[in-house]
This record gives C-alpha cells, sequence and structure tokens, in this order.
C-alpha cells in the first residue's frame, strides 16, 4: 500500500479541530504527494554567505532559509563546521514566540525538555544573551549525546546538556525562565518526511502520546518559576495531542494561555481549545511551506512569594573548583571572559556568572555537557578539546589554516592535510574562516585531532 493509500484510511479518523472543523483531507493528500521542503537555519555566531540568497522564512526572518533542493549535507563542511542547522521550518515558529513573548528583566534560565536531536535546542540558542543559560535535556542517553555533539557544533558556552526524566526537575522548583517541552507525538505532522510515522499511527497511539504528554508536562512543570513562559509543542494534527492538551494545562495546571502574534501571509491556522479557548497555531502543508507543526504558549500564573533563586538553593552542591592558574592557562584560546571548571581531569570554560548555577545544577541533575570544553593539562603542554576548535568564543589570535574544500573533506575523513605546513605546532583547521578541528604539524608530518567518532565514513569524491 502506498503512502496516499495509507494517508486515505488513516484521515478520517483524525478529530475535528476546535473551532476548525475535520481537517482538509483532500487537500492534505495532495500535499503528501509532493516532496517534503528543505529548511536550515543559520547560526548567527558563525555567519557565512553561503545562503544569503536563499528565501527567508517569514516566520523566522532572516535567520531561516528554504533550499531549493536537498544537498548531501555530510559532504559540506560548512554543516561540520557549525553554519547552520538542518531544520523543519515550521518549528522555527518557536523561536518566533520567544522573541515575541519572553519578559526580559536580567538574564535568564531556559530548559528545552525533550531536546534531543537539538533542532529547538540551537533555536533558542541563537535567541540567548550571553548571561542567560540553555538547559537542554534528554532522557535517552544515545540521544543525549547527539544532542551534544550538534550543541558543540553550535559552538556557545551557554548551552549545557542533562541526561534526565522530566520528573527529575522537580528538584529545582521555580528555577526556569522558560520551558519549552516539544512532547513526544504521534508525528501525524510529519508523514511527508517518515512514511513510518503512518505505520505507527492509531487511534490508541494518539491516547497514549496524550496521556504521556499531560506527564511530561505535569512532572516538569515545578521547575517554571511564577510568572514563567511555557511553550508547548507537537508535529501532530491530532486535537487531543494539541488543544485537549491546552485545556487540560489550563483546566488541571492553572496555566493562562498566551497568544502569539503573526502575519495573515504566513498563513498559519490559529485555533481555540474547546473549553478554555486556548490559543493554538497549526502549520498545515497545504497552506504553507512547511510541515504539520502545533504551538501554544502558556503563562504559569504569579503564587505566593517564593524564596530567591540564590537564597532557595544556598546549601546545595558544592562550588566547583577553580584555579586562576588555570584559568590563565587557557586564556590564550578564548576571547571573552570565563572561568575554567575542572573534572576528571577535563577542563571546561563557563561563564563566570554561571558558577552557583553549575554547583546547583550538579547536585539535582546528571550534567553530559558543560559550557566549553578546554581540554587537558600534561605537565608544560595544554591540549586543547575539539569544542575549543568550534566554539564561536575561539581567540582571534589563535593559529589557523585555511583549507579548500576537497582538503576539509580529507580533515573531516581524519586525513593527513598539508603535510608539509611550514607552521609547526597546534592550529585549527578551517573552511571559509570558521573552525572545523585541531591539526599538530610536526616537522615531517600531520597529525589530525578530529575526533574519530565525528569522521565523514561516505566516499567524498
Amino acid at each position: 500500500m502506498n503512502l496516499t493509500d495509507k494517508l486515505k484510511t488513516i484521515v478520517p479518523q483524525l478529530s475535528p479541530v476546535p473551532g476548525g472543523g475535520l481537517l482538509d483531507s483532500d487537500a492534505l493528500l495532495q500535499a503528501h504527494e509532493q516532496p517534503a521542503i528543505t529548511s536550515i537555519r543559520l547560526n548567527p555566531g558563525k555567519p557565512s554567505p553561503a545562503f544569503e540568497d536563499n528565501a527567508a522564512v517569514p516566520w523566522f526572518a532572516p535567520g531561516g532559509r528554504y533550499l531549493d533542493q536537498r544537498p548531501v549535507f555530510t559532504l559540506d563542511p560548512l554543516f561540520h563546521a557549525g553554519a547552520y542547522y538542518v531544520q523543519e521550518a515550521s518549528s522555527m515558529f518557536a523561536g518566533h514566540a520567544f522573541r515575541s513573548l519572553v519578559d526580559r528583566q536580567g538574564p535568564i534560565r531556559v530548559l528545552d525538555l525533550c531536546a534531543a536531536p537539538g533542532g529547538k535546542s540551537t533555536l533558542l540558542a541563537s535567541l540567548l544573551q550571553e548571561n542567560d543559560l540553555l538547559i537542554a535535556n534528554e532522557v535517552i542517553q544515545p540521544r543525549a549525546a547527539i544532542l551534544a555533539e550538534n550543541l558543540t557544533r553550535w559552538g556557545q558556552m551557554n548551552t549545557w546538556v542533562s541526561n534526565n526524566d522530566p520528573k527529575d526537575f522537580e528538584r529545582l522548583p521555580g528555577y526556569f525562565d522558560v520551558m519549552l517541552i516539544d512532547a513526544p507525538c504521534t508525528g501525524s505532522g510529519l508523514w511527508r518526511k517518515d512514511e513510518a510515522a503512518v505505520d505507527e499511527w492509531s487511534a490508541d497511539h494518539v491516547k497514549l502520546c496524550s496521556e504521556r504528554q499531560k506527564r511530561i508536562v505535569a512532572d516538569a512543570l515545578p521547575a517554571l518559576k511564577a510568572g514563567g513562559m511555557l511553550l508547548y509543542a507537537t508535529c501532530s494534527y491530532s486535537a487531543e495531542e494539541n488543544e485537549a492538551i491546552c485545556d487540560w494545562l489550563c483546566d488541571h495546571l492553572s496555566l493562562e494561555s498566551l497568544a502569539i502574534p503573526t502575519n495573515p501571509s504566513w498563513q498559519i491556522t490559529a485555533t481555540r481549545s474547546a473549553h478554555n479557548q486556548a490559543h493554538g497555531y497549526r502549520f498545515y502543508p497545504w497552506r504553507l511551506k512547511g510541515e504539520g507543526f502545533f504551538l501554544a504558549a502558556f503563562r504559569k500564573p504569579e503564587a505566593a512569594e517564593q524564596p530567591s533563586r540564590r537564597e532557595k538553593h544556598k546549601d546545595k552542591g558544592q562550588a566547583p573548583r577553580k584555579s586562576k592558574d588555570e584559568t590563565s592557562r587557557w586564556k590564550p584560546f578564548l576571547d571573552n571572559d570565563f572561568s575554567a571548571i575542572e573534572r576528571n581531569g577535563e577542563y571546561y570554560a563557563i561563564a563566570a556568572a554561571h558558577t552557583a548555577d553549575l554547583a546547583l545544577l550538579q547536585s539535582a541533575l546528571r550534567i553530559k555537557k558543560t559550557g566549553t570544553a578546554l581540554g587537558k593539562i600534561a605537565g608544560k603542554d595544554t591540549l586543547p578539546d575539539h569544542e575549543l576548535a568550534l566554539s564561536i568564543h575561539l581567540s582571534q589570535a589563535m593559529a589557523r589554516l585555511p583549507l579548500s574544500r576537497e582538503e576539509a573533506l580529507l580533515f573531516l575523513k581524519k586525513e593527513e592535510v598539508r603535510k608539509d605546513n611550514p607552521a609547526k605546532g597546534w592550529q585549527v583547521a578551517t573552511f571559509e574562516g570558521l573552525g572545523l578541528g585541531w591539526g599538530k604539524w610536526l616537522p615531517n608530518r600531520m597529525n589530525n585531532y578530529f575526533p574519530k567518532s565525528w569522521r565523514i565514513r561516505m566516499d567524498v569524491r
């Protein structure tokens, strides 16, 4: 049975959209006969002219860009350098909601609860200020490793990764200013990209996802401060996973629905939930250039006065080790101010403003990635970590070796590049000005320190 025939049996089973009637089944079927849209989101910390002529995603301009065709991203050195993230266009609306609704009165703490593989984490990271902090969490350990890898490419010091169940965050009452929950769902909005989601769809699966979504939000919500903002998202068409969840959040968790400003030209479908008239925003691939997506925003109501973050947690955790000499040792590698934190022989750079956050978070969560990994110290030698080469804060004074595309791909395969390089010692291999990784040049050879687990395995010719 082909995709169209499968959808003909499923679409009539989808629940009516509150205020919008049944889905337009003819339009849905027609849209799913067309190829999926390819889009990327540019990294503002790593500017590149490569995609400046591509059309912008209207609800996240100018960072979101459409591509006319899907290239082999594995063979693009700019992808490995973190110049962009391959992200579905509709989901970039979460960034528009963040920019429109976040109330800034100083540094903010943000949680992306179900973060892997990192699309929305890198999206939020692009909108942070230097002393803001993002915790990107993923409960499944292998997926948490992929998340950390993608955030490493993005290159920011203020994005950390945790590996925890949502319920673990109740140990951090009132800690976060913003919480994004891109909840596990049936994935019906991605049928055009993932035919396996069609085969897995059933009414029972919708019900299972709905119950899971309620549990996830209820478990994590204590970590959101009073007055803080929750963004709830799915890639599902089912009202049980979208508007019905909005009603449940209002009824059972007393959240207040927020309207997100939109432009009529974007062709986003605004909905209201059945009982509380909560605002929801649906993306339909037959109306706009993107896949199926749903987003709603809420405010956690003000409650009785809570102890301040510092007072509430002042006795939890121990301050991480810091050495002025060790920090000084790493100063030549980074241009911004930081503190060097040592853990098990490895050194990490974090903003000085986040030292207290680290002590608290280490006492409450399993932290998998902290700031920017600096590397190791072996006697008089300093061994830089791969993360340093990808950091947007890498010192401009650091020695760099510009590579052609062909040389860059060889480097990314972990092969030798320019064995006769006259400059010796540690250098950052770069492509179009962006770091790819470390090489160390000796009198008769080049040692390629690109991570073995990251190397390109396909033929680059």
